[in-house]
């Protein structure tokens, strides 16, 4: 069998997420309904799809990283996989790229650093074409707030405080994690807040920016926010949740010599 990586850029409005589920739209569904389709899989054939990880419902990408393993007699090479998965998925999903990868390679387990950008409009009104694509804030924001807070993210840190609990056996795993890198960018009402780390951990991004924005809102004070991030009160958890709308995954990278 030949291993395909693919690239993914999806609206998360219409779907309950990335993760295949019972009874419900999704995007893994949706491309492995298409890859079976283009294979022309029979009764209990399928081909599986593994991603980098899940997204929630509501949220976007634009660069979700997969894999998947052609039928052995597949005659069709990457970009005739790409214009055949293409043709069989909503607009709302759009394969990017299409490349072979070697046979050993894994979307999930090979990542090494993955950046989700968080997209606020602040504004008196939200335009109607960021409707369910941005958070809309209005009233007080301070930027420079928001931009100190970022930076006391770099380096590692146990997250419990910004995690919520999925309900599986990934709960058992370790918080702690590494941000390589943040950035406030600003583009007249419209805000991006970009994290890259070696992994996120469940609607932690979310977190960090609910409680960010909360903080430069004048809501909470910053030392409530780190104070949460070093661990400082045992068991507290960050109190707000920022909506799925806003965010994105923007890139997923991994070393060279596992590309193919």
């Amino acid at each position: 069998m030949s291993r395909f990586r693919i690239t993914i850029a999806y609206d998360g409005q219409p779907f309950a997420g990335w993760q295949k589920q019972p009874a419900a739209t999704t995007v893994q569904g949706l491309i492995e309904a298409a890859l079976s389709k283009v294979s022309g899989c029979q009764g209990d054939e399928r081909i599986c799809v593994h991603g980098s990880g899940r997204t929630d419902a509501g949220v976007h990408a634009l660069g979700q990283v997969a894999h998947f393993d052609a039928m052995d007699g597949s005659s069709l090479d990457a970009r005739a996989w790409c214009r055949a998965l293409n043709v069989n998925l909503p607009a709302t999903v759009r394969i990017m790229d299409c490349a072979p990868a070697a046979d050993n390679f894994h979307a999930r387990f090979d990542a090494q650093r993955k950046t989700y950008a968080y997209h606020i409009h602040h504004a008196a009104v939200l335009p109607p074409h960021a409707a369910g694509r941005a958070w809309h804030i209005f009233g007080k924001l301070d930027h420079t707030v928001l931009e100190a807070g970022l930076a006391a993210l770099s380096g590692q840190h146990d997250f419990t405080a910004f995690a919520a609990n999925r309900g599986d056996a990934s709960d058992q795993d370790s918080r702690v994690r590494t941000i390589f890198d943040t950035q406030l960018e600003i583009d007249g009402d419209r805000l991006i807040l970009r994290f890259t780390g070696d992994g996120f951990l469940y609607k932690m991004v979310r977190l960090l920016t609910g409680g960010l924005v909360r903080c430069a809102q004048g809501r909470e004070n910053m030392a409530f926010f780190t104070g949460l991030l070093n661990g400082q009160t045992a068991g507290a958890k960050a109190p707000f949740c920022a909506p799925a709308d806003g965010l994105y995954l923007e890139r997923v990278e991994y070393p060279l010599d596992t590309l193919g």
